[in-house]
């Protein structure tokens, strides 16, 4: 027996450790989504209000179709992408099924969210034009979650491991760094090459420059994807990762909807959606900020969330270790301080210094902080996940529901109340105070979780004691 049970625990071991080869490949999987992404919440309401002259609350109606149409269909990708079908194209893998059909989507409708309404003229009423782009924004937000949802939830399938599950979550973060910098690298180039001064700013006659930057950044998404789908296999058997019985396995089935009976899934929600709402925000109204409060030229648009990127970037490549040395708790703790410390210079910054100094450390505190907490936060949502991953899908589209609900009202309601004179100063309130208040408000959340970072002290131990220990726990809990 002590011979069958050490020869289980090494291959355990070997299971736990995922290649590096599919690591990057799994990276590279959500690029395309992280591509549309960026300029879905950095261009979108600087392309319909700017360029194609909507008001601010018609371009805010447009972004909350978006996002109203994403969180309905996160809920229901996560459902199905959780059930062991035996139809044909899901023994490709039930994951991967839903990541493809995700990608046509999104290729197919993406590139008419920004350019101009086929067959309309200037004197088209606005609410005709929002019904046509509508129909391309729902169907890319269906595809956009199908991807999201379906790369999320390999994270507990291909790995029982929570240091594993953190790196993997580090390196999709890593790639989601990349995808915006290289949307706002390709966004700076295309503005300053078709500029005819270093001081024009974003206009109606600058549609075609966002076609270009869209099909640029989606060639790259397209390739990446085809990556992701020829070097990921796909674990189609939850067991072959925890080495358990099929008699075990069957009694920790849960069905879906079970888990809302659970009071920590609400708690880890409280921490998810603030954060995505920190970050969200930030992203969609730095440029509008920079551009309204700073009046600074077009190309700011691009070097400024660049800047914040590449902070991002250097922040998650050490979020790993980290979270090993700190926890969940002190890794969140971190990342909110420099959310809030920029969120404040925000407030108080004024004047040419300000402007051409201070907003660059600004920005890299913004991106670093938002760095560290939306790791965290989805470390802690696979984390609770464990292994019970026949709900993982459908746990991911939970969160994400909280997350693009939250985000679609308050993006609303923000336009809704701008004001239509001396709006110098709106846009540094709302960093100020809505993002540094979601900050402190998931903040909160993660301190008061009694059971964070008990999993990523258990992960710094030895591979094989890691495993064994979790075992006899709880096999769905040990690393929650």
């Amino acid at each position: 027996m002590d011979n069958i049970s050490a020869e289980t625990n090494d291959n355990q071991q070997e299971i736990q450790r995922v290649p590096l080869k599919s690591k990057l490949a799994y990276g590279v999987g959500h690029v395309l989504n992280d591509v549309c992404a960026s300029m879905w919440f950095t261009y979108l309401l600087v392309y319909f209000h700017l360029v194609l002259g909507f008001s601010p609350a018609y371009a805010g109606v447009v972004l909350l179709i978006g996002q109203v149409a994403d969180a309905v269909a996160t809920p229901f990708v996560g459902l199905h992408s959780d059930k062991n079908d035996d139809f044909w194209l899901c023994r490709y893998g039930r994951r991967k099924t839903w990541h493809l059909m995700g990608t046509i989507c999104v290729v197919a409708t993406f590139p008419f969210i920004f350019s101009h309404c086929i067959g309309c003229s200037p004197r088209t009423h606005q609410w005709a034009q929002l019904i046509y782009y509508a129909a391309f924004v729902i169907i890319f937000q269906f595809g956009w979650a199908s991807v999201q949802i379906s790369h999320l939830s390999l994270i507990p399938d291909l790995t029982p491991s929570d240091l594993e599950r953190t790196a993997l979550t580090a390196i999709r973060y890593s790639f989601t760094v990349f995808s915006n910098v290289l949307v706002y690298c390709v966004t700076w180039a295309v503005l300053h090459i078709t500029s005819e001064s270093p001081t024009d700013k974003i206009g109606p006659n600058d549609a075609y420059k966002f076609q270009e930057i869209v099909l640029i950044g989606m060639s790259i998404g397209v390739l990446s994807s085809i990556i992701f789908h020829i070097f990921v296999r796909e674990n189609n058997s939850r067991d072959a990762l925890t080495g358990v019985s099929q008699e075990q396995s069957q009694r920790e089935l849960q069905t879906p909807f079970s888990i809302f009976k659970d009071p920590e899934l609400y708690q880890i929600a409280c921490i998810y959606m603030p954060t995505r709402l920190f970050v969200n925000l930030t992203q969609t109204y730095i440029p509008l900020y920079l551009h309204e409060t700073l009046q600074m030229p077009a190309t700011s648009l691009a070097i400024i969330p660049l800047i914040m990127y590449l902070s991002s970037f250097k922040a998650s490549l050490a979020i790993n270790y980290i979270n090993a040395k700190l926890g969940r708790k002190g890794s969140y703790l971190i990342g909110a301080v420099m959310g809030l410390s920029a969120c404040t210079w925000i407030f108080f910054g004024k004047g040419e210094q300000f402007v051409s100094l201070f907003i660059y450390p600004v920005s890299l505190l913004l991106g670093s902080g938002g760095s560290m907490m939306i790791v965290t936060s989805l470390a802690i949502t696979a984390d609770y996940i464990g292994h019970s991953t026949e709900n993982g899908a459908f746990v991911y589209g939970v969160m994400s529901f909280t997350d693009k609900l939250s985000n679609g009202l308050a993006v609303m309601i923000i336009q809704y109340m701008r004001c239509t004179t001396d709006c110098t100063d709106y846009y540094k309130q709302i960093l100020s105070f809505v993002c540094g208040g979601a900050a402190v408000f998931g903040l909160i959340m993660t301190l008061s979780r009694n059971t964070c970072g008990n999993s990523v002290v258990r992960a710094t131990a030895d591979y094989s004691n890691l495993e064994s220990e979790e075992t006899e726990e709880n096999p769905i809990n040990a690393s929650a």
